[in-house]
């Protein structure tokens, strides 16, 4: 194949794909440009501890979302499980070290609500998670290794469900901190996972939650902890 055909392959191949956060530079997914009814190119949905079938993820036009037109929801449970993490994740865009910002909305529950994000995800049953959970009023971060689910920090709050919040995560080495609409609430150590892996967005059992607008932040070189 002459050079030319293969660079103009290349080029197709990997505008298909779902962004990498390049070194010391932010991304940004809004859902915007994704069709609807459809997952976004490079994520999956999984359950950790999955009972029954997997909870349908999918791009929904939103006309509350923050940044319009389109967010990423859980739409259908599709199961019954008390147990099961719902978790929609993309390998394609790696974090370490830096932050991770994003927005959710509770939309309905009646065992649990809200939900939250992952990171350095290595596969669908480990990752850190920090979540929101309305009906609990409380705000957590934990790690799921090998499927399960190890409590690091609680903090008690009470915010509205039905409205949008915004969560951010800033992870450097073994340093975890956690804010929810602009105040930390949550600060730990923990060096369970200590290399990069993916992120995503997480419910559990029959929390029906919106997200938009997760931007993923590496740590700059100077910020980089060894």
């Amino acid at each position: 194949m002459h050079a030319s055909s293969i660079l103009i392959s290349l080029i197709l191949l990997t505008s298909t794909l779902a962004p990498r956060a390049p070194a010391n530079s932010s991304i940004t997914v809004n859902f915007d440009k994704n069709a609807t009814g459809k997952l976004p190119e490079g994520w999956k949905a999984e359950g950790t501890n999955q009972k029954g079938p997997v909870a349908t993820w999918q791009v929904m036009a939103d006309p509350t979302a923050p940044s319009g037109p389109n967010v990423l929801a859980l739409s259908k449970i599709n199961h019954d499980s008390g147990d099961t993490y719902n978790i929609c994740w993309s390998d394609r865009i790696t974090f370490k070290d830096g932050q991770i910002e994003g927005r959710f909305k509770a939309i309905s529950g009646e065992e649990d609500q809200g939900g939250g994000v992952i990171w350095r995800a290595r596969d669908k049953n480990n990752y850190y998670i920090a979540r929101y959970n309305p009906l609990e009023e409380n705000y957590r971060v934990y790690f799921v290794k090998d499927g399960a689910r190890k409590q690091l920090a609680t903090q008690k709050i009470a915010i509205p469900a039905g409205e949008w919040h915004t969560m951010k995560i800033e992870h450097k080495g073994d340093h975890i901190e956690c804010s929810l609409d602009g105040k930390k609430h949550l600060d730990v150590h923990d060096a369970t996972f200590a290399s990069e892996g993916g992120v995503g967005l997480w419910t559990k059992a029959d929390a029906v939650t919106s997200f938009d607008d997760l931007k993923v932040t590496p740590a700059s070189d100077d910020d980089h902890v060894d």
